[in-house]
């Protein structure tokens, strides 16, 4: 009868202590508004022990900044690690939320003796089960601290999905600007022909001296380097737009997009009350609260665990059945988890400093970059109004002036050199505007139109 007893409990324990399983529901975070609407990779509950690479179909011709965003947020390689981070600490809950084992113990005396105890008559045979009981709600405090540091991870998955689509978007800007510098160098090298078509019949007409034909080949031959290192620069572009979605090579003919869109800069008061919605601000909230559980943890530690031990006894000698029973408590003599609590009070005062060092860290973060957009956005702009279609008629007047024979041959070149300077000088302005405006919308963690910024605050 007691043997039965003893193996319904030692059946009825593992069953509770084992009956928790891992939720298959969505386990990643609430996404910030910037990029929201994107879907992202998510990991399965079960992984496959051989998973096949994921066939990536990228568009063949032109390609849209929301297509890139979404080939990357889906496939690219790093997001997809973090993902699988949230499902490691989902593990390490579960684990932390488990019961101590039971255990069986077999015990076998009074065997291999002499006389009438050599053989197995008169043997004793214990058979015992244990259970650690712990105290101080130890199980519930490392629960809620496994808890909170699945959610932690929860946070740096976001954290990298913000980082992964400000990289897009930079790479995607950077193709842009390649494209738009490779046709302006294109436009150069047709202009630069034509000039020295010009040119050479002037000077077999002995209107201008040879060396002004010289002149013209060296500028021609100089704008032809230029146009293939802006050949090569453009396809370094795209492999590295490619790599955010772990394409190898690009199947995409170009990129699809206008540079020169711009729009209104909020104040730079209205985006520092964005910030705390920046994940790597937003997380040191949980990281203190994290910090405190294992605080607590540590304390519910230096309660000494007692271990229950029950079982029963066979005399075969007498064929008698007897229960034995016992209680272990250790004694916390010297080792009280001093040095537990201890490192945990220093953990949550190192956490306490590093939240107002990432607060500090991200404020300034900000206002480099809302420097260099408000920078890039008043040069393009000024570039655009007062400079662009200034250089275009003095290189016209120019132009036509030469050919009339008003103008010698210098004036040509000094003004061409001033028309594409300007125009190269406005792309990369609005390339620096895209690209400040992609970190800044990665430090309060949506677009910054005052539109948007403006319902923001509202909603607050």
């Amino acid at each position: 009868m007691c043997i039965r007893y003893l193996l319904l409990v030692m059946l009825f324990v593992p069953g509770v202590s084992g009956c928790m399983e891992q939720s298959d529901d969505d386990m990643l975070p609430q996404q910030s508004s910037l990029g929201r609407s994107f879907s992202t990779f998510q990991p399965p509950a079960k992984p496959m022990e051989n998973p096949e690479v994921p066939e990536i179909v990228e568009p063949a011709g032109p390609i849209t900044l929301r297509q890139a965003l979404g080939l990357a947020l889906m496939y690219n390689p790093e997001l997809k690690a973090f993902s699988w981070d949230v499902r490691v600490s989902q593990a390490r809950q579960l684990q932390a939320s488990l019961w101590p084992n039971p255990k069986l113990g077999v015990q076998v005396e009074e065997v291999g003796g002499a006389g009438p105890r050599s053989d197995f008559d008169a043997a004793e045979t214990t058979i015992q089960l244990s259970q650690l009981i712990e105290l101080g709600n130890k199980r519930s405090k490392r629960t809620k601290l496994a808890s909170l540091e699945q959610e932690l991870s929860g946070w740096d998955y976001e954290a990298k999905r913000l980082d992964v689509f400000t990289e897009v978007a930079k790479s995607f800007t950077e193709v842009l600007a390649a494209q738009q510098g490779l046709e302006l160098t294109q436009e150069l090298l047709q202009i630069s022909e034509e000039l020295l078509d010009t040119v050479t019949k002037r000077v077999d007409a002995g209107k201008d001296s040879p060396l002004e034909k010289t002149k013209a080949m060296v500028a021609l031959s100089n704008i032809k380097i230029q146009r293939q290192k802006a050949i090569h620069y453009l396809e370094f572009a795209r492999k590295q737009l490619a790599a955010t979605w772990t394409g190898k090579k690009p199947k995409f003919t170009s990129a699809e997009g206008r540079l020169d869109s711009l729009s209104d800069i909020p104040s730079i008061e209205e985006l520092t009350d964005l910030i705390e919605q920046n994940p790597d601000i937003a997380r040191w909230l949980l990281e203190i609260d994290k910090e405190k559980a294992a605080l607590e943890l540590e304390k519910a530690k230096a309660i000494s665990d007692i271990t229950l031990k029950g079982g029963v006894q066979r005399f075969n000698e007498t064929d008698d059945n007897t229960i034995m029973f016992g209680i272990l408590i250790p004694l916390p003599i010297s080792d009280k988890n001093q040095a537990g609590k201890l490192r945990a009070s220093y953990e949550l005062a190192r956490a306490r400093e590093e939240q107002r060092a990432a607060y500090t860290r991200v404020q300034m973060k900000l206002a480099k970059a809302y420097q260099a957009l408000s920078s890039a956005y008043t040069e393009a702009t000024e570039l655009k109004k007062n400079v662009l279609q200034g250089a275009e008629g003095v290189f016209e007047a120019s132009r036509t002036g030469y050919e009339q024979g008003k103008l010698d041959y210098l004036n040509v070149l000094d003004a061409q050199r001033t028309l594409f300077e300007a125009k190269a000088r406005y792309i990369d302005a609005l390339a620096s505007y895209h690209a400040a405006k992609a970190d800044v919308e990665r430090l309060t963690g949506r677009p910054i139109d005052s539109e948007t910024v403006s319902k923001s605050e509202e909603m607050k």
